[in-house]
């Protein structure tokens, strides 16, 4: 016996701060497993934080790709890049700066993102399908200690027992779209509990779902879409097939059987030119090209106006007007008197009053071939000095200026070159301003015979062309629609609130009925108390009460201070107010 209770004197002792760190110390954690490391790595990658920080991550790792130019856009100016810059141009090659959006580190985040909004979406829709079928929570034991309390009492002369007012109270809150449970309406102290807001959730799981339908659209568009450039003369006709491109850029997985053979052809470009204002007179304010288009070779032709900002769609497709200019026509026989070139050129717009330079090479041209580099003027005027400049972007005195050369032009190594440049180191000048030969001026209808009788060059006339971007996004639509999904999710979200509201009635001895009502919001809400009051007014009005029995007392008040109504008639009966205990709500929330 004496054994036991030095046992237990020694079991009673304190324990000592060196105690528990000795303990703490000695404690051996379990050892996670491959199954355990599993899911914890799960739980990490699935939690709202992660999603949010692989967002930030996502957008920090975009960065890059305006930063350096990249491959699938322009080939050669990255070629260009890494012969600039050898120091570092290759590692940033390895690094796959060059190809941020198909890199796989960009991938690796953008498929991590995927999963983790899958991840935190999935979970909650089921938790919140689940809270929707449930039933709302059983009514707290103290309504007095939620942030929206208040009392009422019903006449006896009303005639209205504690069952009918719990129902009638339920039928008003049924009415203000909440969900409703009674229990107990056949006892002494019937009650009721009713929610709303669900939509709340809904709203967040809209946002969050509407995120991953963006993100698999925009996979989509990058995966399967392409794009492209051309240049149309007045006259030329496009075919949507990989030839007819002058810029193509195709998407991961595209395919060139994707390309319908659709077609357009320029058959008129018109700009209109402000000549009334002072400040931007000669400025152009509208463009209109006249196009023929045709969704398949075999069908009818259909006349399409393109202009600024209103796109034509074929095949799929949507082909924007981006840009326009001069192309003079000309025709270029070589020493042999044979046409080696003959057509438009086109002019690259360089200044004001569209001045543009000029660029054509004549790889054909015999004995040698011919280069020629200069500048167009709509409308010419020389200075005194003798230098020529356009003094307005309409034909009213076109003008063609060139310097002309002859030797390789280096086309035939398989090389690429810019169209709108001309490499003159390895040619030899004709003509130039510096040069006794001079350089070549010509109006339309003129014509000029080279030097060294390498040939002739004639001015025919001048067309006008335009630029043409033309996109095929299939994910486009949907990444609009998931967009505009997730802004209203996010609206609702915002402005519907989670609200729960719980109403108890009782009987006075002397035939008085006594009701209490609680409300609570989830997270914050400053309109609690202003539906408080609300549903007060409505049950004044139901039962046809005096407006003036008293205002809400809120939950900062507590029980028997000025504010509380309910304190003295509780107390008489003790049939609204129950024995103290924990209440319920403030932990199931």
């Amino acid at each position: 016996m004496s054994e036991r209770v030095n046992v237990e004197k020694e079991s009673s002792t304190p324990v000592t701060r060196d105690g528990v760190a000795a303990a703490k110390a000695d404690a051996a954690l379990p050892a996670l497993g491959p199954k355990e490391m599993l899911r914890w790595a799960w739980t990490q990658l699935t939690s709202m934080r992660t999603a949010l920080f692989l967002l930030l991550l996502l957008a920090v790792a975009a960065v890059p790709g305006s930063l350096f130019p990249q491959r699938p856009a322009n080939p050669s100016v990255v070629t260009q890049y890494i012969k600039d810059n050898p120091d570092y141009g290759k590692l940033l090659d390895t690094l796959q700066l060059y190809d941020v959006y198909s890199s796989a580190w960009f991938s690796a985040i953008y498929l991590l993102l995927f999963i983790s909004l899958i991840g935190c979406v999935v979970p909650r829709a089921i938790a919140h399908y689940k809270a929707m079928r449930s039933q709302p929570p059983r009514t707290p034991k103290r309504l007095s200690r939620l942030p929206e309390y208040g009392t009422l009492v019903i006449p006896a002369r009303a005639g209205i027992p504690a069952s009918d007012a719990i129902h009638g109270a339920a039928g008003l809150l049924k009415k203000r779209g909440y969900r409703v449970e009674v229990r107990d309406d056949d006892g002494a102290r019937p009650s009721l509990g009713a929610e709303r807001g669900f939509l709340k959730e809904v709203g967040n799981l809209v946002f969050h779902t509407s995120l991953i339908g963006v993100l698999v659209s925009v996979a989509i568009g990058g995966l399967l879409g392409y794009s492209g450039q051309r240049i149309l003369v007045e006259g030329d006709t496009f075919v949507n097939t990989l030839v007819g491109y002058d810029q193509f850029t195709p998407g991961t997985n595209f395919q060139s059987s994707q390309l319908q053979p659709y077609s357009i052809q320029l058959d008129k470009f018109d700009i209109t030119f402000d000549r009334e204002s002072e400040g931007k007179f000669g400025q152009p304010i509208d463009f209109s090209a006249a196009v023929t288009t045709k969704e398949n070779p075999d069908a009818p032709a259909r006349q399409e106006t393109l202009k600024v900002n209103d796109p034509v769609t074929l095949g799929g497709t949507s082909i924007y007007l981006t840009g326009n200019g001069y192309a003079p026509v000309v025709t270029i026989r070589d020493g042999a008197g044979n046409v080696a070139m003959q057509g438009p050129v086109v002019a690259k717009l360089q200044g004001d009053n569209y001045y543009s330079s000029v660029v054509i090479k004549v790889p054909d041209a015999a004995p040698d071939q011919l280069g020629f580099a200069g500048f167009f003027l709509p409308t010419a005027f020389i200075t005194d000095e003798g230098v020529s400049f356009s003094g307005d972007p309409e034909l009213f005195n076109p003008q063609l200026t060139l310097n002309s050369y002859y030797g390789d032009l280096g086309l035939d190594d398989g090389a690429p070159q810019n169209v709108f440049e001309l490499d003159v180191k390895d040619l030899t000048p004709l003509n130039a301003r510096n040069l006794d030969a001079g350089g070549i001026t010509l109006s339309p209808g003129t014509s000029y015979t080279l030097p060294d009788g390498k040939g002739t060059i004639s001015f025919d006339g001048v067309k006008r062309y335009i630029g043409v971007d033309i996109h095929h996004n299939p994910g486009q639509f949907y990444a609009l629609i998931f967009a505009l999904l997730a802004v209203a999710g996010l609206i609702l979200s915002l402005y519907v609130n989670r609200r729960r509201v719980w109403v108890r009635t009782g009987t006075h001895e002397d035939g008085r009925t006594m009701v209490e009502y609680g409300l609570l919001a989830r997270g914050e809400d400053h309109r609690l108390a202003g539906e408080a009051a609300a549903l007060r007014k409505l049950l004044t009005e139901e039962w046809q009460l005096d407006p003036d029995q008293g205002p809400p007392r809120s939950s900062q008040e507590t029980p028997g201070s000025p504010g509380d109504n309910s304190t003295g008639a509780a107390a008489t009966t003790g049939t609204v107010t129950t024995p103290a205990g924990p209440t319920g709500p403030e932990k199931d929330q």
